[in-house]
């Protein structure tokens, strides 16, 4: 095997570092020493005197058992040991060709005595050694800063400090992480030693070379007598407890020790670290001793007995024993990391529920319940721990790389929550989200993740109140999955609003200044060096400017670089903010006398309606996101031309902005059972679903055999169809069953009962049995389960139960939906009993989810936008027809010139009616559905039909949730969150 040694300079970036050739050594006039360099063996035979005789016999505890053709005994320890790794290492490039186990050595100054020793080895087996050079000046923090830095490299196995014992202080040991501590030096893997259990740790090389060459006698190790002298720190510990565990009796004792004479006279075994002394007196050896040196002495085998030498074989003595360990234990560590990086099975630990009666409000509940520490959720899901980035102790980042990790691990089953039309009194799809899964993992054992949307602060504000279900079936702690959680749609509004800032910033200086001046400003010189940036390059790409000095551009050329000639009658970029303001629907910016006359009419939307927002629900990556974030159309130009981010220059600062925002954020239930909370796009202007990232992640995770259960947004007509012709569309995947859910008094309202007003006591027909109304409302429900099969895909009915409803309704609303072609339908009572309530739902779940389905797009992507949209309405809302305004079909004819003819269709539409007329309840007909303006989100990849009068910028009532909302200055506890 060839061996390839890489060397690092100390205080330049890991990557340059690695690709250095050569190490540049600081000069070190005075030698240090290194505890582990030089080391030896060696096994005293004493020749004791007869008092009867004269004559002197050989007593020989420790005789070793010849073999045939057997060389030193070094050598056979270490060849077998080189032979084991050898073997391990074939086994693990048999599933792993690419692997290469590297050992990282830390040294300050320039002896390289032991990097020798260990290159001769590390050669021996296959492995690679680094070498990082160190100032020998250096200080512990830069020590410390290198190991931190070697921890976090996947191409590195193994840290050895080959340092001076001035560095070995506990806080240097244990910045090592313990996988990577093939020394044995960290408290942890000390400990593991002190216990006895070194399964998954490592032995000090140096005491594992001490106990091999003991082993490798006939006489046994039990009972009998060892001392370590001089012995200090990690090493004594591993050696003291290595050789009790094995049945020796062991003393430690230090060179000043006044008992040294007696404890070494009564051992038979003798360690020694002999740095200053010039060893022990001769006298002082019982027959028969075995005396280790690990200072600088220096032995050599004859026959039967061990006879002092001064010269040895460079391959004799406990320092090439203890490389060979050494190396052996990176072969082990880049297995046991090969094995880290396999799918992981769960070790789920639910928390216990006690649900009371009545059911207490939903904060006071989250309160009641301690969540988990979300680094003992991540282990016990089979994330590892450089997957999290915490964000306190109740919820986390997950880093995109588990998907690489687990490439090859197969999906487990896919479940689509989806409701009735909702109506002001809510279904409680979030409810039955997190009750279902709480039901497969806490009760049914089966692994399972929901995946649900970040709530807009708009409405947590507004009228409904917070997202985070309801009663025992809640997402914990409520507070911060309602608050800001990890800042994802704050970094939207800013991206965002810097594309708004751009747009007016672009077309206010290019009215103002020259091509020429322009030009200098956007290409300026640098250290009398001009160049245009990448995005630049890119641009002039596009214009189809083969240049890349600017020197050479032609002032025609420049003019088309420098001018985008935006017109600001036809931008489409809205400023955003994640606060219900209904002032903000039109404005005007540009007021003010520096912007010299550039005003213009705009307006704002809600966060979530951010194209941004919906292109983090779609994106399958860091790449893809920066790819889609160029390509947002923000306007076009006078001639008709649409200008992208790209053109502005700024889609590489929006990546940045949204870099953390990529990762879905790892919360859990009531009852410890995980949950993925990323994106929130609303349903009724955007396609409504969380993160396509969030259920692949958590897809791979659960297994083949678990569940991930997402939900879509308002109805089944708003966000189920938009879950299958958009995000299942992009993301490849497809769902096994599709969770239809309804409640009793919500298809009362629908079947024709009054009207209701937030914060007024409910009318009668909803507290009261009243089964006409039932049955009538249930016309609803069989459309959005008709609506279902139009993809293929099986439906299971949960009726989410209220203590009003009767035995009766909800007999009556099962049987209906199984008769309207439901596969099941259930009641279910998570929101009183918490996962114990949806049991028979879960049951229901993975029954119909194992059989085959037969799934279906609606249209083809290659249809006309027209009939697109047409489809959606005939077949999914029921009307006979669409009504294209001049504008839209305006609209529509310009997209197909542009070339965004094929992509799916995202309907802006009323979520309170199957038509686009919010009081027409149940199943409206005989309607013409109007379509009033097509635009199109082409960094999402979706056209989007306005229809209607649909707004994006909700506003406040007349008495919003914040009146409810306080805290409290001592405790900080936040009160009024639902």
């Amino acid at each position: 095997m060839r061996l390839s040694v890489a060397f690092r300079h100390a205080h330049r970036s890991h990557a340059s570092i690695r690709r250095s050739r050569a190490c540049v050594k600081v000069p070190n006039p005075e030698k240090n020493r290194f505890i582990h360099d030089n080391i030896a063996v060696s096994f005293v035979s004493v020749r004791k005197a007869s008092s009867t005789s004269g004559t002197t016999e050989t007593v020989a505890s420790f005789k070793r058992h010849p073999r045939k053709n057997d060389g030193p005994l070094y050598g056979s320890a270490v060849g077998d040991i080189v032979q084991r790794s050898r073997e391990e290492l074939k086994a693990i490039r048999e599933t792993n060709p690419g692997i290469t186990p590297t050992l990282a050595i830390i040294q300050a100054g320039e002896d390289d005595s032991l990097l020798e020793v260990n290159k001769k080895m590390a050669r021996k087996i296959g492995l690679n050694v680094m070498q990082i050079c160190l100032p020998r000046q250096c200080s512990e923090e830069e020590v410390i800063e290198e190991i931190l830095r070697l921890n976090e490299d996947s191409l590195v196995h193994g840290i050895f400090l080959h340092l001076s014992q001035s560095f070995f202080s506990r806080s240097v040991f244990n910045a090592i992480k313990p996988q990577k501590d093939v020394d044995g030096v960290s408290d942890l893997n000390v400990g593991r030693v002190v216990l006895g259990d070194q399964r998954d740790g490592f032995v000090s090389p140096v005491a594992g070379a001490v106990l091999e060459l003991l082993a490798r006698h006939d006489a046994p190790l039990v009972g009998k007598m060892a001392v370590l002298v001089g012995v200090k720190g990690p090493l004594m510990v591993a050696l003291q407890f290595l050789l009790q565990n094995n049945g020796m009796i062991v003393q430690t004792c230090q060179w000043s020790s006044k008992h040294l004479q007696k404890q070494v006279m009564d051992s038979d075994v003798v360690v020694l670290l002999d740095t200053s002394h010039k060893g022990l007196p001769p006298t002082w050896l019982r027959p028969g001793v075995a005396v280790i040196n690990l200072g600088s002495a220096l032995m050599e085998e004859h026959g039967d007995s061990w006879e002092p030498r001064m010269e040895a074989k460079s391959d004799a003595g406990v320092g090439p024993l203890s490389a060979a360990l050494r190396m052996q234990h990176v072969v082990r560590s880049s297995r046991r990391w090969l094995e880290e990086q396999e799918y992981q099975s769960w070790r789920l630990r639910p928390l216990k529920l006690q649900p009371l009666s009545p059911v207490p409000s939903d904060i006071e509940i989250s309160r009641a319940q301690t969540p988990k520490p979300i680094s003992q959720l991540a282990q016990e899901i089979g994330l590892l721990p450089e997957e999290l980035e915490g964000y306190g102790i109740s919820k986390a980042k997950v880093r995109l790389s588990l998907l690489n990790r687990l490439q090859h691990q197969p999906d487990g089953k896919y479940v689509l929550v989806a409701g009735i039309t909702p109506t002001p009194l809510g279904e409680g799809k979030s409810t039955v989200t997190i009750g279902l899964v709480q039901a497969l993992s806490a009760h049914l054992k089966l692994n399972s993740f929901a995946c649900l949307r970040q709530p807009s602060q708009g409405p947590t504000f507004g009228v409904k109140g917070g997202a985070a279900g309801g009663g025992y079936a809640q997402v914990i702690p409520m507070e911060e999955f309602n608050l800001h959680l990890t800042g994802d749609i704050h970094a939207i509004t800013a991206a965002n609003n810097l594309v708004a800032a751009a747009i007016d910033a672009r077309i206010l200086h290019e009215a103002t200044q020259s091509d020429k001046a322009l030009y200098s400003r956007l290409v300026p010189s640098v250290n009398s060096v001009r160049r245009f940036s990448p995005i630049q390059l890119a641009r002039l790409q596009r214009l189809g400017i083969n240049k890349s000095d600017p020197s050479d551009l032609t002032p025609q050329e420049v003019s088309a670089f420098v001018r985008l000639d935006l017109d600001p009658e036809k931008i489409t970029w809205q400023r955003v903010v994640d606060t219900n303001d209904r002032f903000l629907r039109k404005i005007t910016v540009g007021q003010s006398n520096t912007e010299k006359g550039h005003a213009r009419q705009t307006q704002f939307d809600i966060a979530v309606a951010s194209e941004i927002m919906a292109i983090l629900a779609l994106t399958d990556g860091l790449a893809d996101m920066r790819a889609r974030l160029g390509r947002m159309v923000v306007g076009s130009s006078r001639n008709g031309q649409p200008i992208t981010a790209d053109d502005l220059g700024v889609t590489g600062a929006l990546a940045v902005l949204m870099k953390d925002a990529i990762k879905p954020t790892l919360m859990q239930t009531l009852e410890g059972t995980p949950v993925f909370v990323h994106a929130g796009p609303f349903a009724n202007i955007a396609h409504g679903n969380s993160s396509i990232l969030a259920d692949k992640l958590a897809l791979k995770l659960v297994g083949e055999e678990g569940y991930v259960v997402t939900e879509a947004g308002f109805g089944a007509d708003i966000g189920m169809e938009k879950f299958f012709n958009i995000k299942c569309r992009t993301s490849g995947l497809r769902p096994d069953v599709v969770v239809l859910v309804s409640t009793v008094r919500a298809l009362k309202m629908h079947g024709g009962g009054p009207n209701v007003t937030a914060g007024v006591p409910l009318p009668k027909e909803y507290i009261t049995e009243n089964l006409q109304l039932v049955a009538d409302g249930c016309s609803n429900l069989k459309k959005q389960i008709q609506i279902t099969r139009l993809f293929g895909v099986p439906v299971v009915v949960a009726l989410n139960v209220f203590k009003t409803d009767t035995q009766a309704e909800i007999d009556l609303v099962c049987r209906i939906a199984e008769a309207s072609g439901a596969s099941a339908a259930v009641p279910c009572h998570h929101w009183s009993r918490g996962g114990r309530g949806s049991v028979e739902l879960a049951h229901a779940v993975k029954e119909v989810a194992s059989q085959e389905n037969c799934f279906q797009f609606l249209y083809n992507l290659q249809d006309p936008i027209v009939e697109k949209i047409r489809t959606i309405a005939q077949k999914v809302y029921g009307a006979d027809d669409i009504e294209l305004s001049p504008e839209a079909q305006a609209k529509i004819d310009y997209y197909n010139q542009q070339g965004f003819g094929a992509l799916p269709i995202c309907m802006a539409k009323t979520h309170l009616s199957l038509s686009h007329m919010p009081e027409k309840k149940g199943v409206p007909t005989g309607f013409i559905l109007p379509i009033r303006d097509v635009r199109a989100s082409i960094g999402a990849g979706f056209i989007y039909p306005l229809v209607g009068t649909m707004s994006t910028m909700p506003g406040l009532p007349t008495r919003p949730c914040f009146y409810d909302i306080d805290l409290d200055p001592v405790t900080e506890e936040i009160k009024g969150l639902f």
